[in-house]
């Protein structure tokens, strides 16, 4: 693994990546310039919800309406994190107010903190030390279903099966 942290394909369904079009993805955002022209554009409805947002593999913030699919976002590719984030606007200047790792498309696993640190501190923005909420994915070795493990319960919704206490739902790992 590269200093860049792991990097997450797509395991979200074959039909949504298959809707996907070349350069429709979200707006790259490496710079105060690129954000500040991009929150621009923003409705005040727009920013009352977070957004969609992946760290595509260059290192670079993507961001979406919040209902865009992540791997629209990513333009179908791999990603270094995928999630949820917010804005406000503190003190003459935009800050995160929320950030998550919540995409069912990728399943990021916590540590990709990291990436999106990077990404986010490349643009300039406030942020917080870490994930606000963390969502904790694990794919079932039993019926091989994806998971959001809720408060400590490592065990399969769907089958009863146990899950395992490491990341594991890339098909690659």
């Amino acid at each position: 693994m590269s200093t860049r942290g792991r990097s997450y394909g797509y395991v979200g369904p074959v039909e949504l990546k298959a809707a996907v079009r070349p350069g429709g993805g979200g707006r790259r955002i490496r710079s105060a310039a690129d954000f500040d022209g991009w929150i621009a554009e923003r409705s005040a409805a727009e920013l009352a919800e977070p957004f969609t947002f992946v760290v595509d593999t260059d290192g670079a913030l993507r961001l979406a309406p919040r209902r865009s699919e992540h791997v629209a976002c990513a333009d179908g590719d791999m990603v270094l994190s995928a999630g949820e984030i917010g804005f406000t606007r503190e003190a003459g200047r935009w800050t995160v107010s929320e950030v998550s790792n919540h995409s069912t498309g990728y399943c990021p696993d916590v540590t990709s903190w990291s990436a999106v640190a990077h990404a986010l501190d490349g643009a300039e923005l406030r942020r917080p030390s870490g994930f606000t909420h963390e969502v904790v994915f694990r794919r079932c070795p039993d019926c091989q279903e994806h998971n959001i493990v809720r408060e400590d319960d490592f065990v399969c919704v769907f089958c009863g099966g146990d899950l395992p206490e490491t990341w594991n739902v890339d098909y690659a790992v």
